[in-house]
Parts: C-alpha cells; sequence; structure tokens
C-alpha cells in the first residue's frame, strides 16, 4: 500500500507543527511494510527522511495553499498512484482520487463561545468547507474525545467515521535530573532559582489568556512579601510588555521574557519551573500540558475544553476568566509542598497514557481500513 502524506505543516512551530513531525516519525519507525510518499511545500525539508527505504519525498508546488490542497497534491496523487491520503491538518483535497484521512484539532470555528478567537473570514471559510471535508474524508482523526463529540452533535457523523487518537509529548520529554544540565539551561535563559512558567506566542487572538494570567499575578505578587517571578516563554512575548502596559517596577519587573525556548531545553525549564500556569481559553489538545505532566511540573490550568480531558486529575483546574481563582490557585500550589509533590507523582502517571507509538498504531489502522474502502 502506498501512503501519501500532505506535509505543508512541516513548517508550522506550533501544536500542529509538532504533531507532524513526530506522527510522520512514528509512523515510519513503526511501519515497514507499507510506501510511503511524503509530499513537502518546502523543499528545505527534503531528506529528512532520506534513511527510510520504503520513503520517497516529492516537493509539490503550487503559489496558494488553497491551490496545493485542491489542485496540486491530487495532481500528485495520480502520478504517485497513492492508495489513501493522509493530512495531519483540517483540510482534505476534494479531487483526490483516493480516499482521504485528515485529522481535525477542534470544533472551535462551530461553537459561538470559541469562534470569537478568530478572525471572521477564518470562521466563514471552515463553517463552508469543513462540511465539503468531512463528506470527502473516508474517515476522520480527532484529538480528543471533547472534539469527537461536537463533531457528531453538529455534523451529524455517523458511528465510527471519526476517531479520538490522542497525541501525546515527545520522547525526549521527562524529569530532568542531570544537576548540570539543569544549571546549564538555566543560565543560557538566565532563569532564576525559582519561578512560574507559562508559555505563549505572538497569536494576538487571546486564546492563551495573557491578560487574565498577567492580572492574577499581580494580585498573587501584590499578596505575598516574596513573590517568585513569572517566566513568560515564546518567540517575541517581549511585545506583550507594551501590548498588556506592564508596569516597569513592581510586579512587571518580575515578569521575564525569555525568548523563544528550544525543544531540547524545555524538559529541564519545566524541570526546572516550581508551576506551570497554562488556563488558556482554548485548546483542544494541549501538548504544552502533556509534556508538563512528563516533567513532573505541578500545572494550573483551565477546566475547559480538552484541557480539563487531558489534565483528568493530575492538576489543579479554574475558571480561566476568574482572576481570583488563579490567583489562588497559584497560593495554594507555592504554599503546599505536598500537593505539589502529589500533583508532580500524578502528572507522571497520567503522561505514561500518551505515546506517539500509540498515536501512530491508532493512525496507521485507520489509514489502512481507509484504503480498503
Amino acid at each position: 500500500m502506498r501512503i501519501g502524506i500532505m506535509l505543508r505543516t512541516y513548517d508550522e512551530k506550533g501544536g500542529i507543527g509538532v504533531y507532524s513531525r513526530n506522527i510522520v516519525a512514528e509512523l515510519l519507525n513503526r511501519d515497514k511494510r507499507n510506501e510511503y510518499v511524503l509530499f513537502y511545500r518546502n523543499p528545505a525539508h527534503l531528506g529528512t527522511h532520506a534513511g527510510c527505504a520504503n520513503v520517497q519525498e516529492r516537493v509539490v508546488k503550487a503559489p496558494h495553499i488553497a491551490l496545493w490542497d485542491q489542485i496540486a497534491i491530487p495532481a500528485a496523487c495520480r502520478r504517485e498512484s497513492v492508495d489513501v491520503l493522509f493530512h495531519p491538518k483540517f483540510t482534505a483535497p476534494l479531487p483526490a482520487p483516493c480516499p482521504v484521512v485528515m485529522t481535525v484539532h477542534g470544533a472551535d470555528w462551530f461553537i459561538e463561545e470559541q469562534a470569537q478567537y478568530y478572525h471572521p473570514l477564518d470562521v466563514r471559510y471552515m463553517r463552508l468547507m469543513m462540511p465539503l471535508y468531512l463528506q470527502k474524508c473516508t474517515s476522520v482523526i480527532s484529538v480528543s474525545q471533547l472534539t469527537t463529540e461536537n463533531f457528531e452533535r453538529i455534523f451529524g457523523l455517523p458511528d465510527g467515521k471519526m476517531r479520538t487518537v490522542y497525541f501525546a509529548p515527545a520522547r525526549h520529554f521527562s524529569r530532568v535530573e542531570d544537576l548540570a544540565a539543569l544549571a546549564a539551561v538555566r543560565a543560557r535563559y538566565a532563569l532564576p532559582e525559582r519561578f512560574i512558567l507559562t508559555l505563549s506566542k505572538r497569536a494576538g487572538d487571546g486564546r492563551k489568556n495573557l491578560g487574565q494570567i498577567f492580572k492574577a499575578y499581580a494580585a498573587y505578587h501584590a499578596s505575598v512579601s516574596e513573590p517568585l517571578k513569572l517566566v513568560v516563554g515564546g518567540k517575541d512575548c517581549h511585545l506583550f510588555r507594551d501590548e498588556y502596559r506592564l508596569p516597569a517596577s513592581g510586579y512587571g519587573r518580575d515578569i521575564l521574557f525569555p525568548g523563544w525556548l528550544e525543544q531540547t531545553d524545555l524538559p529541564a525549564i519545566y524541570t526546572l519551573a516550581d508551576l506551570y500556569l497554562y488556563p488558556s481559553n482554548l485548546e483542544a489538545f494541549p501538548i504544552p500540558i502533556t509534556e508538563a505532566l512528563a516533567c513532573g511540573t505541578p500545572i494550573i490550568t483551565s477546566k475547559v475544553n480538552g484541557l480539563q480531558e487531558i489534565a483528568q486529575g493530575a492538576a489543579l483546574l479554574v475558571d480561566p476568566q476568574d482572576v481570583t481563582a488563579i490567583r489562588g490557585a497559584i497560593c495554594q500550589l507555592l504554599t503546599d509542598p505536598e500537593l505539589r509533590q502529589t500533583l508532580s507523582i500524578k502528572g507522571r502517571l497520567r503522561a505514561r497514557q500518551f505515546s506517539w507509538d500509540q498515536c501512530a498504531a491508532g493512525t496507521l489502522s485507520i489509514l489502512e481500513t481507509a484504503a480498503r474502502q
């Protein structure tokens, strides 16, 4: 069987990019029986999997992603005699000459209180096109049970068309015990001895809830005599200082922006942090939560969307809009070492429920079944 995979997502640094790179690596690691044709949009990725005997890498050119999806990829599938096509993102080539499987990463565009975080044109586009994509797909992979239930409710999907297959933290995420390695990472990013960690990106749409995080941190900072610093990791996150008008003194002085944090350094950073603060407004499958769980970092997250589903008893849950609740959770964790230890243990146990090997096995089963239909 020849499995084609659309990989314009290889250039993305967020969750979908992480998913794409990991699922492909695990599929190729476990499956030596089938042939794979990897379709890149960026020629820089050629040779990424050159060591795999059952892999062919192809650059497919098109001036726009819509043309890439709907014209260039179907033509490439014909040339390469693909038996089933997999897209790790939520679009499907409607003229594809073979069965198609796509992954959906949430139903946000179809739920009013969640659609507000997206540009209106994106919402209109997804509401127009998603029914067509779902009709085209032989099977659909969902990243969380909540997403599966939402799609089945909204679109009336037949039983078995959509299956939940969880992501996982990358294999290198675990608690770091090497003191020299921890010291090197601390020095590299000028991290304080103790700190609260949050990760974000310059999305500008409010999904990461930075406004409420800063308000809660200010309230916590004012309520204790020796507050821990808040480390906000992510590319260009220093721009939040002006965007949210953070003061140069007081609590604002104790908010640090170390910039982009390398994936290879993140396990040490999670290990060094006293707690991971992630009361996001919107997540279908929060990969950072699984990373923090695997590293045994106590977590504060939201009791909404996929955050609650994935944390499942291994984190403190808060209303992401309740600043007082977020502040209270911070104070509770930082003053209760026994609770921190309990959550650390529960987190590492919960993290074992997620693995890329399981994700690849579930995905491969779906692809092979779709190819036979």
